[in-house]
């Protein structure tokens, strides 16, 4: 059998190949192979074999041009354990059907209406804060966006716990390394005491989304959101033509992990960053009080935001809440001077393209002005790709920059935040990129 010609890539270890390496540091394994190795790279996770592409024309290739050839990778099918067969995890014509039905709630002109529910509930909670006070402003971040993402998605205001929800989401997502080792599925049953904590916290997901249907289908109220929509698909038709129970658990956890995580994740990155840059934060604020006065930010403030749109658009470039995008070929591909054998992986990051020097001068400064002049036109279209691309691009992308800019003019409007002291920012690049240990931040209310 002939030998493949492989990219060069760092040796690893005999069964683990660079296992120890790569989970010791996730960020800075990639981005030492990207400096290292260059634009195309290989390496080991135990037997499967990894290609890590860094050039944004690839990356549109395997996404967008040949996307048939290829499946999504093994971490997202063993993240069935959590979201099931929902849009993240489903594939094929399944994915293609149930993306269809799906895609109408997140319409722009049904997006735009709500616009007010997210200026309302994140002004609602930040006016629980005090002035003076130290808070994890991640947690606070995913208080916010659990709020609106019930209201909009589940049509309700019954606000279960959102720190116990909270909890339950961060001992999954801990659990996802776990999932994603090699040789992990040999874990999945012994009893250890973090299969134990994600079993619970899944448990906690799916009672909080089984009594937001028990809760519709016992109401002949008409709604206009998801929840009803996969629920009509059920009822209009016979139980084996319709969408079953399960079915409907797992696009509606989906997005609501979706909806909450992804979005909490980059508006407590910008807050981080606008905290460290207070030249950002005074041109930010006179923007906000330009725009906004006293009163909250709604639909028609959205496209006069714009410095708030591209500080938001450059905490994403700096901190991607979707870090890396994997995809398995189904069969050989070509790979410039490479051939990637069926069943191997294509390793794509958005955090290492979006940090490259060769499309961004000065590409670790937090520079929300760089976004001016229609730059992004300047750079190859996967040279920032926050949200995916191709056939499976993130179905509530218009939903997220909506959310994030708003719910920003409307806590800054109030709020200045400065980090506490002596206390480190690390990324934990777990399912999404979670700001590690959380974000304390001493708050001091603004004099309107």
């Amino acid at each position: 059998m002939k030998t493949l010609l492989l990219p060069p890539g760092p040796r690893g270890l005999p069964i683990l190949g660079s296992s120890f390496h790569y989970f010791r540091d996730i960020l800075g394994f990639l981005i030492h192979m990207r400096k290292t190795y260059g634009e195309i790279a290989f390496f080991k996770l135990g037997k499967r074999k990894m290609y890590m592409v860094s050039d944004p024309e690839i990356v549109k290739d395997v996404l967008v041009t040949n996307n048939e050839n290829f499946s999504k990778s093994r971490a997202l099918k063993r993240a069935k354990m959590v979201v099931g067969e929902g849009l993240l995890t489903s594939e094929a014509d399944f994915h293609l059907k149930q993306r269809r039905m799906i895609q109408p709630v997140f319409l722009q002109k049904r997006i735009s209406k709500y616009a007010s529910i997210m200026s309302e509930h994140s002004h609602r909670i930040s006016e629980q804060w005090k002035d003076g006070q130290v808070l994890d402003m991640h947690k606070e971040m995913m208080k916010i966006t659990f709020s609106i993402v019930v209201k909009t998605l589940f049509n309700s205001d019954i606000e279960k716990n959102p720190d116990e929800i909270g909890d339950a989401l961060t001992a999954v997502m801990k659990q996802f390394t776990r999932l994603v080792f090699p040789y992990s599925e040999y874990l999945d049953k012994l009893p250890l005491l973090g299969v134990k904590r994600c079993n619970e916290a899944l448990q906690k997901l799916d009672s909080t989304i089984y009594e937001f249907i028990e809760e519709r289908r016992g109401d002949e109220d008409s709604y206009d959101d998801l929840l009803s929509l996969l629920l009509s698909v059920r009822s209009g038709e016979s139980d084996s033509a319709g969408m079953s129970d399960q079915q409907i658990r797992d696009e509606a956890i989906t997005l609501f992990i979706a909806g909450q995580e992804t979005t909490a994740n980059s508006l407590s990155w910008s807050l981080y960053l606008i905290s460290q840059h207070p030249e950002v934060e005074m041109k930010l604020y006179a923007e906000i009080k330009s725009v906004l006065g006293s009163r909250l930010p709604n639909m028609d403030d959205y496209n006069n935001l714009k410095y708030t749109k591209m500080v938001f658009t450059e905490a994403m470039r700096l901190y991607p809440p979707a870090w890396t995008v994997v995809r398995r070929a189904l069969s050989d591909y070509k790979l410039k001077d490479y051939i990637v054998p069926a069943g191997a992986d294509i390793f794509m990051s958005q955090y290492v393209i979006q940090r490259d020097p060769k499309y961004y001068s000065d590409p670790l400064e937090f520079r929300p002005a760089r976004w001016e002049n229609d730059f992004i036109r300047s750079i190859p279209k996967f040279a920032y790709y926050p949200f995916g691309g191709g056939p499976r691009l993130c179905i509530g992308e218009g939903f997220a920059w909506l959310e994030g800019v708003l719910v920003l003019a409307t806590i800054l409007s109030g709020w200045k935040m400065k980090l506490v002291q002596n206390r480190a920012v690390i990324p934990d690049p777990l399912i999404t990129l979670r700001p590690k240990n959380g974000l304390k931040m001493i708050l001091e209310k603004r004099d309107v």
